[in-house]
């Protein structure tokens, strides 16, 4: 989607650091020496010396001599009241039961600081109620006179961003969640966040249920020491109570539950860089017996945490006995495993099997086998910071055959006996590449591995030992291998001095090089000049003179959404997952007015596009229909090839920026996206070969899959212009319907680009058969020639 942009004025140039600006002819202004300039200078010393004494001693007397001095604190903590039923009366700050409970807090609180705090100051108390474990929780801010001294008085540590509150503007919000609604953070969605507050949500459900928050948004700044929410399973922030702090855009689940029938939502604002915020929808559910556990006597069956893929709530505690029948022995296997952070006891949160505690995110195809027809299985979570949880099947087996039909790897788990000597870890522990003999397509590791022969000198260590990358045609040990293919002494890298004639020797040090000549290699700045860094633009540093790196990162100024359409329909298979509205922004989805594709049919008039659109079938307060003002197809487009696939598309209008709508980044020409890396493939396109369109917009992660390679598996019909990407192990892919989308990588600081554009493919997800994408910095230039971005 290409639009036409002014840039705005430049910035004026600072003043000087000295803070006098230049004179325009400094010789003219030059004074002659003599008697009247050291009677100024004696003038001036004296003055500079009486200046100096005046300011010490204020600083002497405002630190050390006064005394009084009003400084405002703000001071958080919290109690419980044991022996006392709370009432709703005492959520009314003018009934009398909330007036005496208030009184004996107030001096149970005074009481209490006065031990830590000697000076006179003043209680507020604030009352707020649950029918949890605390029936009653105090929130209290206090205004203390005190002097500029006693600055290290004592106050709760609970909270983590206690100590900024002394800065903050607080508000709290009070809602009660008996009927589904939604709340926004403030100036969502048509403006970001206010600076510098601290604000509250509280919300109480009905007794004997439960709250829950589902965020519709979240887009904060990424640093979570600045912009940050925080959710607790209480009415205060108490910091053991604590069930997740977000900041960023994160891609988790963002469902959280409470443990009984209150929530506080908290959101903590720096003075800087502010972002959308948020959208979340509230609702409370019935707190039933039995969530979780149970006895399971079929031979075959599933189990997972409550409300998975929801995060699971504090203080749930599930048991499920397994029995099945007699002479068989159990296993189940975990399909999805995150349970907080994995340590050796796993003191918080934990899945016990076996008399054994299992933490952490990396269990995932984890098969445990109980030699007994009876297994029990717990699962308990804390009272605070919860997570997303597990889901897993358990399985009767007869004990002389446990994977009947398949080959049974040495961690328990069982694969398709086609898969054993295949070149690819599909075990997990590689047991089922072990003791092979390698046929007349691959090639013998040292450690006794088959591996595919065209993965030989691809720059990645395919063997483990990097048998397949010796003896090939590099450069010798000790010398460095530029870009352009010659060799150079590995001593010269980084001596600030452009040795391979491209800069790939200064790419990627400390500091970049401002180069004499360029290369196809090189970023090209605005003023003309090259810099020998490697992918240096919207990395938060400026290294060309003029900035140019760096221009325009956060806005739509250098960005368009490019749409490509594949010319054939392409059946392929994929494993993918729903994304969440708004995560990606940058994905328009267009309409065709016939059945016919663009190259055949590329009039105008027959396309619009549907910005902000999460669900096919669903338009909402978000989406945008724009008509098409003209369609530019590559003038060498091959249909037979698939070369040069791709084509702009100019909207009729302007628009609107929001947190659904949003730009993509345009790599420059000499943005190097190398083999491994991440990136991601969204679209509504079929989720299996052959089947139906997605209604949910969908996304994938995929890895660059070296050219050389790729080629060898797609018959050497892989060109300049092409990209490959995918998961070479099969089953995640892009798919019918899915063309023309993008292929976005992630920068080190966060900032998407888009590296391809979905073009074909053979088959989808097959094993060995990656998906291939236009490589757009290949025709960066065309499309700056046709659009101006």
């Amino acid at each position: 989607l290409c639009q036409s942009h002014q840039s705005p004025a430049p910035n004026p140039s600072p003043f000087p650091l000295n803070g006098f600006l230049p004179a325009s002819d400094s010789k003219h202004l030059e004074k002659k020496p003599g008697r009247r300039k050291k009677m100024w200078i004696g003038l001036g010393l004296v003055l500079a010396a009486g200046s100096l004494a005046l300011l010490t001693g204020l600083l002497v007397w405002h630190f050390h001599l006064r005394s009084n001095v009003k400084v405002r604190r703000v001071y958080i903590g919290s109690m419980g009241i044991s022996h006392q039923r709370f009432l709703s009366a005492h959520e009314d700050p003018n009934s009398p039961e909330f007036t005496n409970l208030a009184s004996l807090v107030s001096m149970k609180v005074l009481n209490f600081l006065s031990l830590y705090l000697h000076k006179p100051y003043s209680l507020k108390v604030d009352a707020t109620g649950s029918t949890s474990i605390l029936p009653i929780y105090q929130h209290a801010a206090f205004s203390e006179k005190s002097s500029a001294s006693d600055s290290e008085s004592w106050f709760s540590k609970d909270s983590s961003f206690i100590a900024r509150l002394l800065f903050f503007s607080v508000k709290s919000f009070t809602i009660h969640v008996n009927k589904a609604g939604t709340f926004d953070s403030p100036g969502f969605p048509d403006s970001t966040y206010p600076p510098n507050v601290y604000l509250q949500w509280r919300l109480r459900a009905d007794p004997r249920h439960r709250v829950q928050l589902d965020f519709h948004t979240l887009i904060l700044e990424d640093d979570c020491q600045q912009d940050f929410i925080k959710i607790y399973d209480s009415l205060v922030p108490i910091e053991h109570r604590a069930l997740t702090e977000q900041c960023g855009y994160p891609h988790k689940s963002l469902t959280f539950l409470s443990s009984g029938n209150v929530m506080l939502l908290t959101l903590v604002t720096s003075e800087e860089k502010e972002f959308p915020g948020f959208r979340v929808n509230y609702a409370q559910i019935p707190l039933t017996e039995q969530e979780c556990g149970g006895t399971l006597t079929e031979n075959k069956g599933t189990l997972s945490t409550p409300f998975f893929p929801s995060n699971y709530p504090p203080k749930t505690s599930c048991v499920w006995n397994i029995e099945v029948p007699q002479e068989n022995f159990v296993k189940v296997q975990f399909n999805r495993f995150f349970i907080g952070n994995e340590s050796a006891d796993c003191p918080n949160d934990y899945v016990e099997v076996n008399n054994e505690r299992l933490c952490g995110r990396n269990l995932k195809s984890t098969v445990i086998i109980r030699q007994s027809n009876k297994m029990t299985i717990n699962f308990k979570s804390d009272l605070s910071y919860v997570d997303q949880g597990f889901s897993a099947e358990y399985e009767a087996f007869i004990p002389t055959n446990p994977c009947p039909g398949r080959f049974q790897c040495t961690n328990n788990l069982c694969i398709n006996k086609t898969l054993q000597c295949d070149g690819w870890n599909d075990c997990g522990d590689s047991s089922d590449e072990d003791n092979c003999t390698c046929n007349a397509s691959q090639m013998k590791c040292r450690n006794g591995r088959c591996k595919p022969k065209f993965w030989r000198c691809n720059g990645l260590d395919d063997c483990g030992d990097n048998t397949d990358e010796e003896n090939c045609t590099k450069c010798e040990p000790g010398k460095f291998s530029c870009r352009n293919g010659r060799c150079i002494s590995g001593k010269l890298e980084c001596n600030g001095k452009d040795e391979c004639g491209d800069g790939s020797d200064e790419s990627k040090c400390e500091k970049s090089l401002v180069l004499n000549q360029c290369s196809e290699f090189t970023f090209h700045c605005k003023n003309g000049h090259c810099i020998s860094k490697l992918n240096p633009e919207c990395d938060g540093e400026e290294d060309c003179d003029d900035g140019s790196d760096e221009a325009d990162c956060s806005t739509s100024r250098r960005t368009g959404a490019l749409v490509s359409w594949a010319v054939r329909s392409r059946e392929r298979t994929t494993s993918r997952s729903q994304t969440q509205s708004g995560t990606y922004s940058w994905i328009p989805s267009s309409a065709l007015t016939s059945d016919l594709c663009l190259c055949r049919y590329s009039q105008a008039d027959q396309w619009e596009a549907l910005l902000g659109l999460h669900i096919q079938s669903q338009t909402n307060e978000w989406t945008v229909r724009k008509n098409i003002k003209r369609i530019i197809a590559h003038p060498d487009y091959n249909d037979y090839t698939f070369n040069n696939d791709i084509a702009l598309m100019e909207l009729d209008g302007e628009i609107t920026l929001n947190q659904y709508i949003w730009p993509i980044c345009l790599p420059s020409p000499t943005y190097d996206v190398p083999a491994g890396q991440e990136a991601w493939i969204t679209g509504w396109g079929a989720t299996r070969e052959g089947g139906m369109a997605a209604t949910v917009l969908q996304k994938a992660e995929v890895r660059i899959i070296n050219s050389t390679v790729c080629n060898g598996l797609m018959s050497e019909d892989i060109t300049d212009g092409m990209l490959c990407a995918g998961i070479l192990q099969g089953g995640v892919d892009a798919c019918q319907g899915d063309s023309g989308g993008p292929l976005s990588i992630t920068s080190a600081s966060g900032q998407a680009f888009l590296a391809g554009v979905v073009s074909w493919g053979d088959g989808c997800g097959l094993r060995n058969k990656p998906g291939i994408y236009t490589r757009v910095t290949k025709y960066r230039n065309w499309i700056k020639e046709n659009c101006g971005v």
